[in-house]
């Protein structure tokens, strides 16, 4: 089968590509995708970088397509996934913690989960949120300071 994306590196990008993999401070997505480039680019075909990195077909070709088409740093890099947006910014996650910290309601012994759900609905933050996202952004804000 003839190739129509054919990877070719300088030797400067053959370099940098080996400092991804051999550095840990990558994501295992963007060290395989650094792989697949090299691999590609040594004539390798695409069945046999799929089955040596353990990536299906359209993952080596997508990589490989991507390389051509926008470079290196777009093949590597994480492009936006889909699904829902996340209902809070750092600034509605902040306005959580502080309301959380704050005085509870009159005739309340603490905040719930519900209570500030609805408070932060109230406030305009956002149209609709859940207490299970409440516990969630706390329980992230707690573990990220200890």
């Amino acid at each position: 089968m003839n190739k129509r994306y054919h990877v070719t590196l300088e030797e400067s990008e053959r370099a940098a590509l080996g400092e991804v993999i051999r550095k840990g401070k990558h994501s295992s997505r963007k060290v395989r995708r650094a792989q697949t480039l090299l691999l590609a680019a040594e004539g390798k075909t695409d069945a046999f970088i799929a089955d040596a990195l353990h990536l299906s077909l359209s993952t080596v070709e997508r990589t490989r397509k991507q390389c051509v088409e926008d470079g290196i740093d777009a093949a590597l890099s994480e492009g936006p996934r889909s699904g829902r947006p996340p209902k809070l910014d750092g600034k509605g996650e902040a306005l959580i913690v502080a309301t959380a910290c704050s005085t509870a309601p009159e005739g309340r012994l603490r905040w719930t989960l519900q209570l500030l759900a609805e408070r932060i609905v109230e406030l305009g933050v956002t149209e609709s949120l859940s207490p299970e996202t409440v516990r969630q952004t706390l329980k992230k804000t707690i573990s990220s300071r200890g």
